[in-house]
Protein backbone atom coordinates (compact mmCIF):
# COMPACT_ATOMS: atom_id res chain seq x y z
CA UNK A 1 0.00 0.00 0.00
CA UNK A 2 1.38 3.38 -1.02
CA UNK A 3 1.32 6.42 1.25
CA UNK A 4 1.94 10.03 0.27
CA UNK A 5 3.01 12.54 2.94
CA UNK A 6 2.55 16.29 2.62
CA UNK A 7 4.85 18.18 4.96
CA UNK A 8 3.60 21.72 5.59
CA UNK A 9 5.88 22.76 8.48
CA UNK A 10 4.97 23.01 12.14
CA UNK A 11 6.65 22.03 15.39
CA UNK A 12 7.30 18.47 14.24
CA UNK A 13 10.09 19.60 11.88
CA UNK A 14 11.34 22.72 13.63
CA UNK A 15 14.83 23.55 14.87
CA UNK A 16 15.91 26.10 17.44
CA UNK A 17 17.13 29.51 16.29
CA UNK A 18 18.07 32.69 18.21
CA UNK A 19 14.50 33.88 17.58
CA UNK A 20 12.87 30.61 18.68
CA UNK A 21 11.66 27.51 16.84
CA UNK A 22 11.62 27.69 13.03
CA UNK A 23 10.94 25.08 10.28
CA UNK A 24 14.15 23.46 9.09
CA UNK A 25 14.76 19.84 10.16
CA UNK A 26 15.70 17.15 7.61
CA UNK A 27 12.35 15.45 7.85
CA UNK A 28 12.91 13.06 4.94
CA UNK A 29 15.95 11.33 6.49
CA UNK A 30 14.23 11.16 9.86
CA UNK A 31 11.18 9.61 8.24
CA UNK A 32 13.32 7.03 6.44
CA UNK A 33 14.92 6.09 9.74
CA UNK A 34 11.46 5.38 11.18
CA UNK A 35 10.42 3.35 8.13
CA UNK A 36 13.60 1.24 8.32
CA UNK A 37 12.32 -0.12 11.64
CA UNK A 38 8.93 -1.13 10.19
CA UNK A 39 7.63 -3.45 7.48
CA UNK A 40 7.01 -0.43 5.22
CA UNK A 41 9.49 -0.05 2.36
CA UNK A 42 10.86 3.38 1.55
CA UNK A 43 9.61 3.11 -2.01
CA UNK A 44 6.04 2.79 -0.71
CA UNK A 45 6.20 6.29 0.76
CA UNK A 46 6.50 9.58 -1.13
CA UNK A 47 7.02 13.00 0.42
CA UNK A 48 6.26 16.55 -0.68
CA UNK A 49 7.56 19.53 1.27
CA UNK A 50 5.51 22.63 0.65
CA UNK A 51 7.49 25.75 -0.17
CA UNK A 52 7.68 27.67 2.00
CA UNK A 53 7.32 25.56 5.12
CA UNK A 54 5.35 27.53 7.69
CA UNK A 55 4.60 27.82 11.35
CA UNK A 56 0.91 26.89 11.35
CA UNK A 57 0.09 30.19 13.06
CA UNK A 58 0.73 31.66 9.59
CA UNK A 59 -1.74 29.36 7.82
CA UNK A 60 -4.37 30.95 5.56
CA UNK A 61 -6.98 29.59 3.13
CA UNK A 62 -4.17 29.70 0.54
CA UNK A 63 -2.28 27.21 2.72
CA UNK A 64 -5.35 24.96 2.81
CA UNK A 65 -5.53 25.08 -0.97
CA UNK A 66 -1.84 24.23 -1.36
CA UNK A 67 -2.36 21.06 0.68
CA UNK A 68 -5.45 20.15 -1.33
CA UNK A 69 -3.60 20.60 -4.60
CA UNK A 70 -0.72 18.38 -3.45
CA UNK A 71 -3.13 15.65 -2.34
CA UNK A 72 -5.01 15.80 -5.65
CA UNK A 73 -1.79 15.82 -7.66
CA UNK A 74 -0.83 12.52 -6.05
CA UNK A 75 -4.28 10.90 -5.90
CA UNK A 76 -3.38 8.20 -8.44
CA UNK A 77 0.10 7.55 -7.03
CA UNK A 78 -0.95 6.72 -3.46
CA UNK A 79 -3.62 4.78 -1.59
CA UNK A 80 -3.59 6.94 1.56
CA UNK A 81 -2.35 10.39 2.55
CA UNK A 82 -0.76 11.92 5.64
CA UNK A 83 -0.46 15.67 6.23
CA UNK A 84 2.20 16.82 8.70
CA UNK A 85 1.00 20.12 10.15
CA UNK A 86 1.56 22.45 13.06
CA UNK A 87 -0.82 22.01 15.97
CA UNK A 88 -2.01 25.63 16.33
CA UNK A 89 -4.29 25.59 13.29
CA UNK A 90 -4.35 21.88 12.45
CA UNK A 91 -8.07 21.54 13.16
CA UNK A 92 -8.82 24.52 10.89
CA UNK A 93 -6.82 23.07 8.00
CA UNK A 94 -8.11 19.52 8.53
CA UNK A 95 -11.70 20.79 8.62
CA UNK A 96 -11.10 22.78 5.44
CA UNK A 97 -9.87 19.68 3.61
CA UNK A 98 -12.89 17.70 4.79
CA UNK A 99 -15.24 20.12 2.99
CA UNK A 100 -13.17 20.29 -0.18
CA UNK A 101 -12.54 16.54 -0.51
CA UNK A 102 -15.96 14.97 0.09
CA UNK A 103 -15.67 13.20 -3.29
CA UNK A 104 -12.11 11.97 -2.58
CA UNK A 105 -12.22 8.22 -1.96
CA UNK A 106 -8.93 7.78 -0.07
CA UNK A 107 -8.10 8.49 3.59
CA UNK A 108 -6.29 11.70 4.51
CA UNK A 109 -4.83 11.85 8.02
CA UNK A 110 -3.42 14.96 9.70
CA UNK A 111 -0.84 14.74 12.47
CA UNK A 112 1.96 16.73 14.07
CA UNK A 113 3.65 16.95 17.44
CA UNK A 114 3.97 19.05 20.57
CA UNK A 115 7.79 18.74 20.54
CA UNK A 116 10.21 18.83 17.57
CA UNK A 117 11.39 15.48 16.23
CA UNK A 118 14.99 15.97 17.42
CA UNK A 119 14.22 16.35 21.12
CA UNK A 120 14.34 13.59 23.73
CA UNK A 121 10.76 14.21 24.86
CA UNK A 122 9.30 14.41 21.33
CA UNK A 123 5.98 12.78 20.51
CA UNK A 124 6.70 13.07 16.77
CA UNK A 125 7.62 9.40 16.13
CA UNK A 126 4.59 8.11 18.02
CA UNK A 127 2.18 10.33 16.11
CA UNK A 128 3.75 9.48 12.74
CA UNK A 129 3.53 5.78 13.56
CA UNK A 130 -0.12 6.16 14.56
CA UNK A 131 -0.95 8.05 11.38
CA UNK A 132 0.80 5.41 9.26
CA UNK A 133 -1.08 2.63 11.02
CA UNK A 134 -4.42 4.38 10.50
CA UNK A 135 -3.56 5.13 6.87
CA UNK A 136 -2.67 1.49 6.18
CA UNK A 137 -5.76 0.12 7.90
CA UNK A 138 -9.02 -0.49 6.10
CA UNK A 139 -10.94 1.55 8.68
CA UNK A 140 -9.88 5.17 8.15
CA UNK A 141 -12.29 7.16 5.99
CA UNK A 142 -12.39 10.74 4.75
CA UNK A 143 -10.24 13.35 6.47
CA UNK A 144 -9.19 12.61 10.05
CA UNK A 145 -6.70 13.81 12.66
CA UNK A 146 -4.39 11.56 14.67
CA UNK A 147 -2.82 12.89 17.85
CA UNK A 148 -1.66 11.13 20.99
CA UNK A 149 -3.59 7.90 21.26
CA UNK A 150 -6.70 8.96 19.35
CA UNK A 151 -7.98 9.35 15.82
CA UNK A 152 -10.69 11.99 15.34
CA UNK A 153 -12.91 13.06 12.49
CA UNK A 154 -11.07 16.15 11.25
CA UNK A 155 -14.03 18.52 11.38
CA UNK A 156 -15.00 17.37 14.88
CA UNK A 157 -11.57 18.02 16.37
CA UNK A 158 -10.29 20.94 18.38
CA UNK A 159 -6.96 21.72 20.00
CA UNK A 160 -7.63 21.30 23.71
CA UNK A 161 -4.14 21.57 25.20
CA UNK A 162 -1.02 23.53 24.27
CA UNK A 163 1.29 21.10 26.10
CA UNK A 164 -0.28 17.65 26.67
CA UNK A 165 0.55 14.76 24.35
CA UNK A 166 -3.22 14.25 24.13
CA UNK A 167 -3.47 17.73 22.65
CA UNK A 168 -6.73 17.32 20.70
CA UNK A 169 -10.26 16.20 21.46
CA UNK A 170 -13.66 15.90 19.79
CA UNK A 171 -16.10 17.29 22.37
CA UNK A 172 -19.30 16.45 20.49
CA UNK A 173 -18.50 12.98 19.17
CA UNK A 174 -15.42 11.52 20.86
CA UNK A 175 -12.72 9.70 18.86
CA UNK A 176 -13.09 7.43 15.86
CA UNK A 177 -10.41 5.13 17.25
CA UNK A 178 -8.11 4.63 20.22
CA UNK A 179 -4.59 3.29 19.72
CA UNK A 180 -3.69 0.16 21.61
CA UNK A 181 -3.08 -3.56 21.25
CA UNK A 182 -5.25 -3.90 19.29
CA UNK A 183 -6.59 -0.55 18.17
CA UNK A 184 -10.23 -0.04 19.11
CA UNK A 185 -12.46 1.48 16.43
CA UNK A 186 -15.48 3.27 17.83
CA UNK A 187 -17.43 4.30 14.78
CA UNK A 188 -17.51 6.05 11.45
CA UNK A 189 -17.76 9.74 10.49
CA UNK A 190 -21.23 11.27 10.67
CA UNK A 191 -23.53 11.17 7.60
CA UNK A 192 -22.99 13.95 5.08
CA UNK A 193 -24.39 15.36 1.85
CA UNK A 194 -21.04 15.99 0.17
CA UNK A 195 -20.15 18.72 -2.32
CA UNK A 196 -19.46 18.11 -5.99
CA UNK A 197 -16.66 19.91 -7.80
CA UNK A 198 -15.62 22.24 -5.00
CA UNK A 199 -14.04 25.49 -6.10
CA UNK A 200 -10.62 26.42 -4.66
CA UNK A 201 -10.40 28.20 -1.34
CA UNK A 202 -10.09 31.97 -1.48
CA UNK A 203 -9.37 34.57 1.18
CA UNK A 204 -12.59 36.04 2.59
CA UNK A 205 -13.37 38.57 5.29
CA UNK A 206 -15.05 36.66 8.13
CA UNK A 207 -15.33 38.36 11.53
CA UNK A 208 -15.27 36.22 14.68
CA UNK A 209 -16.50 38.04 17.79
CA UNK A 210 -16.59 36.76 21.38
CA UNK A 211 -19.43 38.03 23.52
CA UNK A 212 -18.19 39.34 26.89
CA UNK A 213 -20.10 40.96 29.76
CA UNK A 214 -20.47 44.68 29.15
CA UNK A 215 -19.70 44.70 25.40
CA UNK A 216 -21.13 48.02 24.24
CA UNK A 217 -23.14 48.82 21.13
CA UNK A 218 -20.49 51.35 20.13
CA UNK A 219 -17.73 48.73 20.25
CA UNK A 220 -19.83 46.22 18.30
CA UNK A 221 -20.61 48.85 15.67
CA UNK A 222 -16.96 49.80 15.31
CA UNK A 223 -15.89 46.16 14.87
CA UNK A 224 -18.37 45.80 12.01
CA UNK A 225 -17.14 48.80 10.03
CA UNK A 226 -16.68 48.12 7.21
CA UNK A 227 -19.04 45.17 7.09
CA UNK A 228 -17.35 41.76 6.70
CA UNK A 229 -18.67 39.07 4.37
CA UNK A 230 -19.90 36.95 7.30
CA UNK A 231 -20.05 37.25 11.09
CA UNK A 232 -19.49 34.43 13.57
CA UNK A 233 -20.58 35.28 17.12
CA UNK A 234 -19.21 33.10 19.92
CA UNK A 235 -22.14 33.59 22.28
CA UNK A 236 -22.90 32.22 25.72
CA UNK A 237 -24.22 28.73 26.42
CA UNK A 238 -26.68 27.55 23.78
CA UNK A 239 -26.29 30.78 21.81
CA UNK A 240 -27.36 33.60 24.09
CA UNK A 241 -26.65 37.18 23.04
CA UNK A 242 -27.52 39.83 25.65
CA UNK A 243 -30.23 42.37 24.79
CA UNK A 244 -29.74 44.69 27.78
CA UNK A 245 -28.08 47.09 25.33
CA UNK A 246 -30.35 46.80 22.26
CA UNK A 247 -27.69 48.40 20.07
CA UNK A 248 -25.54 45.25 20.23
CA UNK A 249 -28.17 43.13 18.53
CA UNK A 250 -29.22 46.00 16.26
CA UNK A 251 -25.71 46.03 14.76
CA UNK A 252 -26.12 42.36 13.84
CA UNK A 253 -29.63 42.88 12.49
CA UNK A 254 -28.40 45.77 10.34
CA UNK A 255 -25.61 43.55 8.99
CA UNK A 256 -28.12 40.87 7.98
CA UNK A 257 -30.19 43.55 6.25
CA UNK A 258 -27.11 44.11 4.08
CA UNK A 259 -26.93 40.40 3.16
CA UNK A 260 -24.22 39.55 5.70
CA UNK A 261 -24.95 36.18 7.36
CA UNK A 262 -24.77 36.06 11.16
CA UNK A 263 -23.73 32.67 12.52
CA UNK A 264 -24.08 32.04 16.24
CA UNK A 265 -21.69 29.59 17.91
CA UNK A 266 -21.00 28.90 21.58
CA UNK A 267 -18.03 29.62 23.80
CA UNK A 268 -18.52 26.24 25.48
CA UNK A 269 -16.10 23.54 24.26
CA UNK A 270 -19.00 21.10 24.36
CA UNK A 271 -22.22 22.69 23.20
CA UNK A 272 -25.33 22.25 21.13
CA UNK A 273 -26.39 25.70 19.97
CA UNK A 274 -30.18 26.21 20.09
CA UNK A 275 -30.56 29.91 19.40
CA UNK A 276 -34.31 30.14 19.95
CA UNK A 277 -34.27 28.59 23.42
CA UNK A 278 -34.03 31.92 25.27
CA UNK A 279 -35.91 35.13 24.59
CA UNK A 280 -32.72 37.19 24.87
CA UNK A 281 -31.66 36.28 21.33
CA UNK A 282 -35.12 36.40 19.74
CA UNK A 283 -34.55 39.61 17.77
CA UNK A 284 -31.47 38.31 15.91
CA UNK A 285 -33.12 34.92 15.37
CA UNK A 286 -36.17 36.55 13.82
CA UNK A 287 -33.86 38.59 11.56
CA UNK A 288 -32.28 35.41 10.19
CA UNK A 289 -29.30 34.47 12.38
CA UNK A 290 -28.45 30.76 12.37
CA UNK A 291 -26.87 28.53 15.01
CA UNK A 292 -24.00 26.10 14.62
CA UNK A 293 -25.47 23.09 16.42
CA UNK A 294 -22.60 21.00 17.77
CA UNK A 295 -19.95 22.23 15.33
CA UNK A 296 -16.55 23.29 16.62
CA UNK A 297 -15.34 26.84 16.03
CA UNK A 298 -12.68 25.50 13.65
CA UNK A 299 -15.24 23.66 11.54
CA UNK A 300 -17.61 26.64 11.63
CA UNK A 301 -14.92 29.04 10.41
CA UNK A 302 -13.59 26.70 7.72
CA UNK A 303 -17.13 25.92 6.54
CA UNK A 304 -17.95 29.63 6.28
CA UNK A 305 -14.82 30.26 4.18
CA UNK A 306 -15.65 27.20 2.08
CA UNK A 307 -19.20 28.37 1.36
CA UNK A 308 -18.02 31.88 0.51
CA UNK A 309 -15.44 30.36 -1.84
CA UNK A 310 -18.25 28.46 -3.56
CA UNK A 311 -19.96 31.78 -4.27
CA UNK A 312 -22.68 31.60 -1.59
CA UNK A 313 -23.76 34.76 0.19
CA UNK A 314 -26.35 35.96 2.70
CA UNK A 315 -29.24 33.67 3.55
CA UNK A 316 -28.19 31.08 0.97
CA UNK A 317 -24.96 30.63 2.91
CA UNK A 318 -26.76 30.69 6.26
CA UNK A 319 -29.08 27.88 5.19
CA UNK A 320 -26.10 25.58 4.61
CA UNK A 321 -24.78 26.02 8.15
CA UNK A 322 -27.29 23.51 9.54
CA UNK A 323 -26.71 20.97 6.77
CA UNK A 324 -23.92 18.43 6.98
CA UNK A 325 -21.45 18.74 4.10
CA UNK A 326 -18.76 16.48 5.55
CA UNK A 327 -20.13 15.15 8.84
CA UNK A 328 -19.24 18.33 10.71
CA UNK A 329 -22.63 18.73 12.41
CA UNK A 330 -25.20 16.35 13.89
CA UNK A 331 -28.41 16.66 11.91
CA UNK A 332 -30.42 13.72 13.21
Amino acid sequence: MRVHITYTGGTIGMVMSPQGLLPGADLQQWLYAILDNTHIDRDQVTLTQLDPLIDSAHATPASWQAIIEDVLANRHAADAFIVLHGTDTMSYSASALSFALTDFDKPVIFTGSQHPLGTVQSDAATNIAGALYAALSDNAQGVSLLFGQHLFAANRSTKSSSWAFEGFSAPATGPLATAGVPWRWHGKPSPALGWCEARPYELHDVMVIDMVPGLSAERMQSMLRPLPEAIIIRAYGVGNIPNSDPGVQKSLIDAMAHDVPVIIASQCPQADVIIDQYAASSAVVEAGAVGTGDMTLEATYAKTIFLLSQGLRGMELAQWMNQSIAGEITTE
